[in-house]
């Protein structure tokens, strides 16, 4: 069990008669607005198709919507992305970092880099807006700097995301941010039955960031659903 209260468990105020319905019935629709509330353009389309062709998900709109305002809402300059894919999320997050920003995207499969390379310069980024390290997460991580990030995005293997984690506490300064995506898993991590190793994993996830005293946290109900922590601390300087 992944320690969180069942529906049965919580109560809610009753709403008026009538209103119950309306809001059960609009939620899904209502969802849907969400998502589709920031128009993307054509690169940010042309990469979503090379990921589909690829076999890649890639974050939603409204998820991609959310990145460029959270590395907007702590005026990001340099931002670790675990996950390039085919570069839907990286122009997200570049939408939202400062102009001198840098986008560093790290992915065990160049040619999928490749892709994000042209979706970035299509979308009008320069080629030092975005240094492309490929390379397994793990494997790269360490090697970037303590406390040198503003934000930190993991859209990477599922099975590694407590590794993911502790890695984004070490590279991120004090007020900066992480976010995890797909959390939801689809819904199967609020799925009372049987699940498989990777959803364990995120449900461990959710209960550490929920629990750890060096982080302020919220679930954002947007695409397969955001993680994001804010790291406790000020800001020296």
């Amino acid at each position: 069990m992944c320690g969180f209260p069942a529906p049965t468990d919580t109560v809610t105020p009753r709403q008026p008669w009538g209103q119950e319905r309306v809001i059960t019935g609009n939620r899904q629709t209502s969802w849907a607005f969400a998502d589709a509330y920031v128009a993307e353009g054509d690169a940010l389309l042309w990469a979503r198709e090379r990921a589909r062709d690829a076999g890649l998900r890639s974050v939603s709109p409204g998820a991609g919507a959310a990145l460029g305002l959270l590395a907007a809402s702590v005026d990001a300059k340099a931002v670790a992305e675990i996950g390039t894919g085919t570069g839907v999320s990286g122009i997200h997050l570049l939408h939202g970092m400062r102009p001198d920003g840098v986008l560093t995207t790290v992915d065990p499969e160049p040619e999928h880099q490749q892709f994000a390379r042209q979706a970035f310069r299509a979308s009008g980024y320069a080629s030092n807006r975005a240094r492309f390290i490929p390379g397994r997460a793990l494997d790269v991580l360490p090697r970037l700097a303590d406390s040198g990030y503003d934000l930190v995005f993991c859209d990477g293997d599922r099975q590694e995301v407590m590794e993911y984690l502790a890695e984004s506490l070490r590279l991120l300064r004090p007020g900066g941010l992480v976010v995890f995506e797909g959390t939801f898993a689809n819904g199967r991590t609020v799925d009372s039955g049987p699940q498989p190793t990777e959803v364990l994993r995120l449900r461990e996830l959710l209960r550490a960031v929920r629990e750890s005293p060096e982080l302020l946290p919220s679930l954002l109900p947007v695409g397969d659903g955001l993680l994001c922590a804010v790291k406790r601390g000020s800001r020296e300087g």
